[in-house]
């Protein structure tokens, strides 16, 4: 029972999670500061620490963070094997192999260690705030929010997002059992004995998933015209090429006003358009449709904050957001970034606790 004046508890809607999301991500995107993008993925563990559920893919999101740290590793090493070299605070010389147009290994300084792991910190910030997204936002409740046009390519999508996370418990489902039956061993030995037990259970996951979308009805469509397909496909596509053109034209400065702004908002228009026509063969109801309420503003709002207030301050003060290497001085700390990225842990506040699953299988 729930105790009179506790707040009920539900999901969020996972729209709400991945604005936020990409609001940080877009945050991340514009510098390369090392303080403001572990601030950025700090913010992200909190509010996933704070507000994941217990389902397989809200258990991943520590899998994203050894991704990032393997990438900046990555990213380190690659500038000490191909790098271009530059700095004055020499820290080792290795011997160099010239190769037409690139030279390997040669002098490390510490200017250009410390670039490389910068940016290799920024593609790991990118990454966490993603799998953020992932390990709160239920991808099945994803799909029920998906245009219809778009419902065939969301169940693929979503499908291809929980393969890891389901992937990593059944590993540690098997190693469980091993354990529980006294079987020991670790490392390179115990591939062989977990891989099998893994590919069965999986297989398993396959059978099951298949069997519940087919008793469900997904793949069917009703009867639709030849004329209403081919009046889908030209707007789409009409749409698309529209949009790709004024991305051009937002991107090149030097290009025409009008093919800019005005040519994406017409391309994302008739896309709209098409994607809706479109939709109109695809039958789905909706059970308990997730609600929209005063926490998904605010979660997807403290997003596009921290989001806008980094490209205000990018465009007031750039160096602010660049770690200085040449010469080499400690990187700043300033405000507004500082606060955008603040404002983004508002949902360890205001977004409602996830249901968890009791012992007895009830919510």
């Amino acid at each position: 029972m729930r105790a009179a004046g506790t707040p009920l508890s539900r999901h969020l809607h996972p729209v709400a999670w991945w604005v936020w999301a990409i609001g940080l991500a877009v945050a991340c995107s514009r510098t390369n500061n090392p303080l403001l993008l572990l601030l950025a993925v700090s913010v992200a563990s909190l509010v996933v620490a704070a507000k994941r559920g217990s389902s397989p893919w809200a258990r991943a999101f520590r899998l994203y963070l050894v991704l990032g740290a393997f990438i900046i590793v990555l990213r380190v090493a690659l500038h000490v094997l191909v790098g271009y070299k530059f700095g004055t605070m020499k820290l080792y010389t290795l011997p160099s192999v010239e190769l037409p147009g690139i030279t390997l290994l040669g002098p490390l300084y510490l200017e250009g260690i410390l670039a490389a792991a910068a940016e290799g910190l920024r593609l790991a910030s990118l990454i966490a705030c993603i799998g953020a997204a992932n390990a709160l936002a239920n991808p099945k409740r994803l799909l029920r929010a998906l245009p219809s046009a778009l419902h065939e390519i969301g169940t693929a999508v979503v499908i291809s997002v929980t393969v890891a996370p389901q992937l990593a418990e059944s590993v540690q489902r098997v190693r469980r059992a091993r354990v529980l039956r006294g079987e020991g061993g670790a490392g390179i030995r115990s591939v062989g004995r977990v891989a099998l037990p893994v590919l069965q259970d999986t297989l398993d996951r396959s059978l099951a998933l298949a069997s519940a979308m087919d008793s469900r009805g997904y793949g069917r469509r009703t009867a639709q015209s030849t004329s209403s397909r081919r009046l889908t496909g030209a707007l789409t596509l009409t749409g698309l090429l529209g949009a790709g053109i004024g991305m051009y034209g937002l991107l090149d400065g030097t290009a025409p006003t009008l093919i800019g702004m005005p040519m994406l908002v017409l391309g994302l228009a008739l896309s709209a358009i098409g994607m809706r026509v479109g939709g109109r063969s695809v039958q789905r109801s909706v059970y308990r449709p997730d609600p929209w309420g005063l926490p998904e503003w605010l979660v997807a709002g403290s997003g596009v904050v921290a989001a806008v207030l980094m490209v205000v301050q990018a465009g007031h003060a750039p160096d602010s957001l660049a770690l200085p290497v040449q010469p080499l001085a400690a990187p700043a700390l300033p405000l507004l970034a500082v606060l955008g990225i603040l404002v983004a842990a508002l949902p360890t506040f205001v977004a409602p606790d996830p249901p968890v699953a009791r012992r007895d299988g009830t919510r």
